[in-house]
Protein backbone atom coordinates (compact mmCIF):
# COMPACT_ATOMS: atom_id res chain seq x y z
CA UNK A 1 0.00 0.00 0.00
CA UNK A 2 2.98 2.33 1.12
CA UNK A 3 4.78 1.72 -2.77
CA UNK A 4 1.16 2.68 -4.24
CA UNK A 5 0.51 6.19 -2.05
CA UNK A 6 3.95 7.00 -2.96
CA UNK A 7 4.45 6.38 -6.64
CA UNK A 8 0.37 6.69 -8.43
CA UNK A 9 -0.34 9.45 -5.07
CA UNK A 10 2.90 11.01 -4.72
CA UNK A 11 2.77 10.75 -1.10
CA UNK A 12 5.37 10.42 1.32
CA UNK A 13 5.45 6.88 2.48
CA UNK A 14 8.12 4.03 3.39
CA UNK A 15 7.37 0.39 2.37
CA UNK A 16 9.43 -1.73 4.46
CA UNK A 17 10.12 -4.82 2.30
CA UNK A 18 13.06 -7.73 2.83
CA UNK A 19 15.84 -4.99 0.73
CA UNK A 20 14.59 -2.18 3.55
CA UNK A 21 14.38 -4.74 6.69
CA UNK A 22 17.78 -5.96 5.73
CA UNK A 23 19.66 -2.80 4.64
CA UNK A 24 17.91 -0.44 8.19
CA UNK A 25 19.30 -3.34 10.55
CA UNK A 26 22.76 -3.58 9.07
CA UNK A 27 23.30 -0.40 9.43
CA UNK A 28 21.49 -0.21 13.27
CA UNK A 29 18.83 2.13 11.90
CA UNK A 30 16.70 -0.90 13.76
CA UNK A 31 17.14 -3.41 15.63
CA UNK A 32 18.02 -7.42 14.62
CA UNK A 33 14.26 -8.21 16.30
CA UNK A 34 12.46 -5.82 15.20
CA UNK A 35 9.28 -6.13 13.08
CA UNK A 36 8.75 -4.33 9.67
CA UNK A 37 6.15 -2.33 11.45
CA UNK A 38 8.85 -1.36 14.24
CA UNK A 39 11.22 -0.83 11.27
CA UNK A 40 8.80 1.87 8.94
CA UNK A 41 7.72 3.10 12.91
CA UNK A 42 12.05 3.89 13.66
CA UNK A 43 12.81 4.86 9.44
CA UNK A 44 10.00 7.25 9.66
CA UNK A 45 11.09 8.90 13.40
CA UNK A 46 14.98 9.12 12.02
CA UNK A 47 13.93 10.50 8.38
CA UNK A 48 12.56 13.90 7.89
CA UNK A 49 9.04 13.30 5.63
CA UNK A 50 9.79 14.72 2.19
CA UNK A 51 12.46 11.90 2.27
CA UNK A 52 11.12 8.83 2.80
CA UNK A 53 10.18 7.95 -0.82
CA UNK A 54 13.31 8.99 -2.05
CA UNK A 55 15.12 6.59 0.54
CA UNK A 56 12.62 4.11 0.41
CA UNK A 57 13.78 3.55 -3.28
CA UNK A 58 17.56 4.17 -2.63
CA UNK A 59 17.40 1.57 -0.26
CA UNK A 60 15.56 -0.91 -2.23
CA UNK A 61 18.23 -0.37 -4.83
CA UNK A 62 20.87 -0.60 -2.37
CA UNK A 63 19.56 -3.83 -1.08
CA UNK A 64 19.06 -5.44 -3.98
CA UNK A 65 22.42 -4.80 -5.84
CA UNK A 66 25.02 -3.98 -3.39
CA UNK A 67 23.70 -5.20 0.22
CA UNK A 68 22.23 -8.62 -0.98
CA UNK A 69 20.99 -11.00 1.73
CA UNK A 70 23.71 -13.52 0.63
CA UNK A 71 27.33 -12.51 -0.61
CA UNK A 72 27.47 -8.58 0.01
CA UNK A 73 29.25 -6.60 -1.69
CA UNK A 74 30.77 -5.30 1.29
CA UNK A 75 34.88 -4.77 0.04
CA UNK A 76 33.76 -1.23 -1.57
CA UNK A 77 30.88 -0.25 0.47
CA UNK A 78 31.15 3.57 1.26
CA UNK A 79 28.73 2.19 4.20
CA UNK A 80 31.18 -0.32 6.32
CA UNK A 81 32.21 1.65 8.85
CA UNK A 82 28.87 2.50 10.62
CA UNK A 83 27.89 -1.62 9.27
CA UNK A 84 26.87 -4.03 11.89
CA UNK A 85 26.75 -6.87 9.51
CA UNK A 86 30.44 -5.91 8.23
CA UNK A 87 31.74 -5.79 11.79
CA UNK A 88 30.32 -8.80 12.81
CA UNK A 89 31.64 -10.61 9.82
CA UNK A 90 35.03 -8.90 10.22
CA UNK A 91 34.99 -10.79 14.39
CA UNK A 92 33.58 -13.58 12.72
CA UNK A 93 36.22 -14.77 9.97
CA UNK A 94 38.90 -13.58 12.58
CA UNK A 95 37.56 -16.03 14.64
CA UNK A 96 37.22 -18.66 12.39
CA UNK A 97 40.91 -17.87 10.96
CA UNK A 98 42.24 -18.27 14.58
CA UNK A 99 40.93 -21.42 14.75
CA UNK A 100 41.91 -22.60 11.81
CA UNK A 101 44.25 -25.76 11.99
CA UNK A 102 46.19 -24.57 8.50
CA UNK A 103 46.90 -21.12 10.95
CA UNK A 104 50.40 -20.26 10.37
CA UNK A 105 52.46 -20.33 13.41
CA UNK A 106 55.60 -18.54 14.55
Amino acid sequence: VNVFLSVIYNEPAIAVDTHVERVSKRLGLAKEKDTVIEVEQKLMKKLPKYKWSKTHHQMVHFGRYKCKSISPICEDCKLKDICKYQKTKRRTTKCLLSKSPLRLRN
